[in-house]
């Protein structure tokens, strides 16, 4: 079944190795196997999907936009699928939380945000340094590998990456540590060795890097601190925005506003390639074509894009649907937690459970696709089991793969009070 995989592929495929069969077609919060099996998917396309596979509105409009002959690439030239899109955006989200942006078409990746607001920052200020935050990451090329900290996605660059500094997130020193501060020290200090930045760029939830929550104080008095020295802030949204948190920006409750925001993942709505980078208009620095790519102008995914907004955004139903079923998983990681001696963080639908041992996390995923759940990990040590539920997910989808979760759970843990299925 996986031979032509092995025999064509290359070795860099991962998630293969997590999820070893071949999937056929997928609806709502689950997918199907070319022998008929159900998975309930607890990963959503790593948060690209956060609308669920082949959400029935979306694909109406879709398939009606190419039967009419639509442009699908336009490059960055003007397209009614794009007027479109920008109208809707700006109506549904810009406008309703005061919000001023403009929107850069970049490549139709994450990395491909990160790296566009790195190359705005550096040309606005004139600087070369950037801070990015312990466990952070915000892609795999060159640019957003520097800013990311995992040792082993760094390794496959091959050369050094530079014009970055590191720095404590939230609670990355303990809950006592005021890590706002020692930033402060070394900028304002000439002798500490830091270049003055152009930016700071952060997740308000560090998904990849363990569901690691940052506080409301710390965010403001970040926002506060890049203010104070003209630093400006970066918040990559890429896997915690769109309604993953529960409102359509993640940073939203904090009354935060970025200088930049990224956007990619679940912004087509469809799981179509899309990014954009919102730039506050005094920051849009770039000459015409100074920064482009041919595939910023993937008008299909304008299409579903504006469709999701269209279906999902005109009413908060789905944000509050988001925080009841974030407080149902969280509710049986808590019992997980308690019963097992776990921790459990996270916000919204993007939630996890770690335990004392480091291997256990992965154990239990494994255990859990043998029964019907794809779910994953996340941290530096792959330590901390992830829920990533579509946002749309029926209320028997959840429990079903909760109730898995669990299983899997005491399966791993505490085999001979599981029954043998």
């Amino acid at each position: 079944m996986m031979d032509t995989f092995y025999r064509l592929e290359s070795n860099v495929r991962s998630y293969c190795w997590s999820f070893p069969t071949v999937f056929k077609s997928a609806k709502g919060a689950t997918l199907f196997n070319e022998a008929g099996e159900e998975y309930i998917d607890f990963f959503s396309g790593a948060g690209a999907l956060n609308y669920g596979h082949n959400p029935g509105s979306l694909k109406k409009r879709l398939l009606e936009y190419l039967e009419n002959d639509g442009v699908v690439h336009a490059l960055d030239m003007s397209t009614t699928a794009k007027k479109q899109f920008l109208d809707t955006f700006e109506e549904v989200i810009l406008l309703p939380r005061n919000l001023d942006y403009k929107v850069m078409f970049t490549g139709p990746t994450g990395t491909n945000a990160v790296e566009a607001a790195l190359k705005v920052a550096r040309k606005v200020t004139g600087r070369h340094n950037v801070v990015s935050f312990t466990n952070g990451f915000h892609g795999m090329t060159l640019g957003s590998l520097a800013l990311t900290g995992n040792s082993g996605k760094r390794a496959g660059a091959g050369v050094p990456l530079n014009n970055v500094t590191h720095m404590p997130f939230c609670d990355y020193l303990g809950t006592e540590a005021d890590t706002i501060s020692a930033l402060e020290c070394f900028l304002k200090d000439s002798s500490s060795g830091m270049d003055l930045p152009a930016a700071f760029i952060l997740e308000t939830v560090q998904a990849e890097g363990g569901i690691n929550v940052a506080t409301r104080g710390w965010l403001q008095a970040l926002s506060d601190l890049a203010q104070k020295y003209k630093v400006l802030l970066i918040v990559d949204d890429i896997q915690v925005g769109c309604g993953r948190t529960g409102p359509f920006f993640s940073f939203e409750p904090y009354g935060l506003k970025p200088d930049m925001v990224c956007l990619s993942k679940s912004l087509s709505g469809y799981g179509l390639p899309m990014a954009i980078t919102l730039v506050k208009p005094e920051y849009d620095a770039f000459e015409p074509g100074e920064h482009n790519g041919t595939f910023r102008g993937h008008n299909a995914a304008f299409v579903t894009a504006t469709a999701a907004l269209d279906n999902y955004w005109r009413t908060d139903a789905l944000t509050r649907k988001v925080n009841r079923d974030a407080k149902q998983v969280r509710d049986v990681l808590l019992d997980l937690a308690l019963e097992y001696d776990a921790e459990v963080r996270g916000r919204g639908l993007i939630q996890g459970i770690q335990f004392s041992d480091p291997t256990v996390a992965g154990t239990i995923a494994k255990e859990a696709f043998r029964r019907g759940l794809m779910i994953e990990t996340a941290g530096p040590k792959d330590e901390v089991l992830k829920t990533l539920c579509p946002l749309t997910i029926s209320a028997k989808e959840l429990q079903r793969g909760l109730e898995i979760l669990k299983e899997s759970t005491h399966s791993t843990l505490a085999p001979d009070l599981v029954p043998a299925d």
